[in-house]
């Protein structure tokens, strides 16, 4: 949505509408694995297995709640009914996250080196 229909940018930065608008984006995307397999999926669908390997250490079970909730949120859509044959992939919806996730990477892996930075200075005056 632009600024004009969501009225958002004229809002001060604690409204209540802009505090419901962040916390309706981070319960769609909430927790340790849901931004990983968006990401996962930005280049292309994939099946269950392939999300897995890609993501590494998430629960089959664990996967399958995710999903389902991506789905709920209209970020993912399945391809499939069956599920040996199920690929997943991203919705218009869940695409418009691209420019936000690469935005994240950029910020993690900033924050990654500055963290590292910084016990590498304590460790030296310490």
């Amino acid at each position: 949505m632009k600024e004009r229909e969501t009225g958002i940018s004229q809002c001060p930065l604690h409204s209540e509408k802009v505090l419901l608008s962040i916390g309706d984006a981070l319960e769609a995307v909430n927790g340790k694995w849901r931004i990983k397999i968006i990401a996962v999926l930005l280049d292309e669908p994939k099946r269950f297995r392939e999300i897995s390997l890609l993501i590494g250490q998430i629960t089959d079970r664990m996967l399958s709640i995710e999903l389902k909730k991506l789905e709920t949120n209209l970020l993912i859509k399945r391809a499939s009914k069956y599920s040996a044959q199920a690929e997943y992939e991203l919705t218009d919806h869940g695409k418009s996250l691209k420019p936000l996730i690469m935005e994240l990477i950029k910020w993690g892996e900033m924050h990654r080196e500055k963290v590292i930075s910084s016990f590498k200075f304590h460790e030296h005056t310490t």
